[in-house]
């Protein structure tokens, strides 16, 4: 059986380093490249094909969401599992509907690492379980509460942006979207999550780990 070839994209060389050590010890895993940063990452899918890029989600200048859409235009038969020191299951949310198959977190286990691989290499989806554990206790713990995880994903996005300081007319110029699409998305964000004005909204995502 031929080896499972592997990008690797963290803007961190240490857990670059340790993250190949550790797949390049197995049998059936190949490290073929490595990557510090998005934008290097969707040349290096596009000119390696590997079948499986292990995705850092917080990199600049783009991020590993947008990394990821970029790489499976060019690469559509590489997988992407999105990893982050993020365990809140809106990220793995946001990676899944960004074309990715799996999440892990940093705090994942070499084994579960490898787990994720086989089975997304395989076709299936993973998510990993210190993620998995979240949504169960927010299910049952939080049943009928406003959660960031029923927001869609041009949803989070804006939410994300007026988290930021950013004005309605200035995430329509950056999304490329009319000054009354944003209106209704900030409407709607309202809505689903019961909260009165924009005040709230920052409140809330920064209480929820946004």
């Amino acid at each position: 059986m031929s080896k499972i070839t592997i990008l690797l994209v963290d803007d961190h060389k240490l857990v670059r380093d340790s993250w190949a050590f550790v797949l390049n010890s197995d049998p059936r895993f190949k490290v073929i490249a490595e990557s510090s940063n998005g934008n290097d990452a969707v040349e290096m899918a596009k000119d390696k094909k590997p079948d499986i890029v292990l995705m850092d989600i917080n990199m600049t200048p783009i991020n590993g969401f947008e990394a990821t859409k970029l790489i499976l235009k060019d690469s559509p038969t590489s997988k992407v599992i999105g990893v982050s020191m993020h365990s809140m299951p809106v990220y793995a949310k946001k990676m899944i509907q960004s074309g990715g198959m799996g999440y892990v977190t940093k705090n994942s286990s070499k084994e579960e690492l490898m787990e994720a691989i086989l089975e997304v290499y395989n076709g299936r989806k993973y998510i990993c379980n210190e993620v998995k554990d979240i949504i169960a206790l927010h299910e049952l713990d939080d049943a009928g509460q406003p959660d960031l995880n029923s927001l869609s994903r041009r949803e989070l996005d804006i939410a994300e942006l007026i988290k930021s300081g950013f004005s309605s007319r200035e995430i329509g110029e950056k999304l490329e979207i009319s000054l009354k699409t944003v209106e209704v998305h900030r409407y709607n964000i309202l809505k689903k999550l019961q909260l009165k004005n924009t005040a709230a909204l920052v409140n809330f995502v920064n209480s929820h780990g946004m």
